[in-house]
């Protein structure tokens, strides 16, 4: 009852590689999982952190930015290298953030599709 059958193996080198194809057949779906989360979870937000390293190396004056506190701001002065930014956050309210701080950069699409002769306000193009 608590003994099992033991049966006697012909080769000893056959019965490695059973051994070893065994163990690849374990092991097999957690690879596959750390596979499935390196696409998914780790390799986009590296390419997100990586964007927004892009976003703050490149900030300038104009540029509206989110704070790390939720505040919207407008760059009043960046200092090229320098880990501090003058922002506005509203008229005459001048602060100093520090660049990591900065959760978001703000871009404004130009709206191209709006033309002079077109004064309803909708987007379609005048022809």
């Amino acid at each position: 009852m608590f003994f099992s059958v033991a049966y006697a193996a012909s080769d000893a080198a056959a019965t490695r590689g059973g051994e070893m194809m065994s163990t690849l057949v374990n092991f097999g779906p957690i690879v596959l999982i750390m596979v499935v989360f390196y696409f998914i979870l780790i390799r986009p937000q590296q390419q997100q952190q990586k964007t927004l390293r892009n976003k703050l190396s490149a900030i300038k004056r104009g540029d509206r930015i989110v704070t790390g506190g939720g505040m919207i701001a407008t760059v009043a002065k960046t200092a090229d290298g320098g880990d501090e930014v003058e922002v506005d956050l509203a008229p005459n309210v001048r602060v100093v953030v520090l660049r990591n701080t900065i959760t978001n950069v703000l871009t404004e699409a130009k709206n191209n599709t709006k033309t002079a002769g077109n004064t309803n306000g909708d987007k379609k193009t005048a022809k």
